[in-house]
């Protein structure tokens, strides 16, 4: 059974998708207490991001941080390290990137702008890395530690962009709305589609998710770090030195959503600002996970939670439900996606909860 479940791709496809069903079924309940109809509430989450060109781009810009992340997470994921904190690695990014676009605006754009994303990159990867030290030299639980450097990172995050960072007319104003300076225009991305969002980094997203799947299936780190995740044990007696690729993938786990807030940074909102990261740190692991941790797969697995997420705002503003129940229908979804993850993943936990019950039935009868 476990064999024929994870090598079918049609029955991990109607798992997953059955998983968003019943999450929308359980919010459905929700929407109704709400005394809204969840028929047209879900009409319009739905149709709304492909009904038009606005529709489809704003999907393909919420598509790209998701895709960044999504693709730290399957590096990490893959080597054995449940990488928790993409929320964190993504703040540290986005203010380090601004924070370098801001101090050297005098370098020419063709330097700064891959040093801008660089940058981005390098202080997710620190901050990444700094849990993958902690698991490989302490023994650091991973989860931990990243959910706690996460609510270090955002609180740090929100220090420097209220004071060293803050944009000067903020201060002269008096108004004190915790942002920075607007970026020069000659650092912001390249519109794909002119009167949109929709900005080159969605291009690079996609190339950098080739160039993993290269990296983790045609290269020998790449080898190495998938050996590690699958048996650590086994790869250390191999002679692989285990510490060192778990701290690599945190590192680069990291990058990737660092990355994603570099570019959210120059080529979205074109400043570091409060709530810039919009759960995306979250919603990647959900993506990643749907994508079946596969560097190809959580392409358009990035484009339909992308999709999720926009049609949700529609949703709320089309049918006037509470913010709150759009939040709750969001956690369903990855509730419900994760313990997809697991029957797929783990098909004997179901059988054997099924097998318990049924035999408990049989004894009480």
């Amino acid at each position: 059974m476990k064999t024929f479940v994870q090598k079918s791709w049609m029955i991990q496809s109607l798992v997953l998708f059955s998983a968003i069903i019943g999450a929308l079924a359980v919010g459905a309940i929700f929407i109704l207490l709400a005394n809204s109809n969840p028929l047209t509430a879900y009409g319009v989450m739905i149709s709304g991001p492909f009904s038009s060109s606005f529709g489809f781009s704003e999907t393909m810009v919420r598509c790209t941080p998701l895709l960044l992340v999504g693709l730290g997470i399957i590096v990490s994921f893959r080597t054995g390290i449940l990488n928790i904190g993409g929320e964190g690695q993504m703040l540290m990014g986005a203010v380090t990137a601004a924070a370098i676009a801001l101090a050297l605006p005098d370098i020419p754009t063709v330097l700064l702008l891959p040093l801008v994303l660089l940058g981005g990159a390098a202080a997710g990867g620190v901050w990444g890395g700094l849990a993958g030290w902690l698991k490989a030299r302490l023994a650091v639980n991973e989860i931990l530690s990243t959910v706690m450097l996460n609510q270090i990172a955002a609180q740090l995050y929100l220090f420097l962009i209220r004071i060293f960072l803050i944009d000067p007319q903020e201060v002269a104003l008096g108004t004190g709305v915790p942002q920075t300076a607007l970026l020069p225009h000659t650092l912001w991305l390249e519109r794909i589609i002119p009167g949109t969002r929709l900005h080159s980094g969605f291009l690079l997203a996609v190339v950098l998710a080739i160039l993993v799947y290269i990296f983790l299936w045609r290269t020998t780190v790449g080898y190495r770090m998938r050996a590690v995740g699958a048996g650590p044990d086994a790869a250390r007696y191999a002679g692989i030195k285990v510490e060192r690729y778990l701290v690599l993938a945190m590192l680069l786990g990291g990058a990737f959503a660092g990355l994603a807030g570099a570019v959210e940074v120059v080529g979205v909102h074109h400043r570091a600002l409060e709530d810039i990261s919009a759960g995306y740190g979250f919603s990647g692991i959900v993506a990643a996970l749907f994508g079946r941790l596969h560097p190809l797969g959580v392409i358009p697995a990035s484009v339909l939670f992308g999709a999720l997420i926009l049609g949700a705002d529609m949703m709320q503003r089309a049918v006037a439900i509470p913010s709150a129940i759009v939040l709750i229908i969001q956690g369903l979804v990855i509730l419900f996606i994760v313990s997809a993850d697991i029957v797929l993943r783990k098909p004997e936990v179901v059988s054997n909860i099924f097998n318990k019950c049924s035999r408990k039935v049989v004894k009480e009868g």
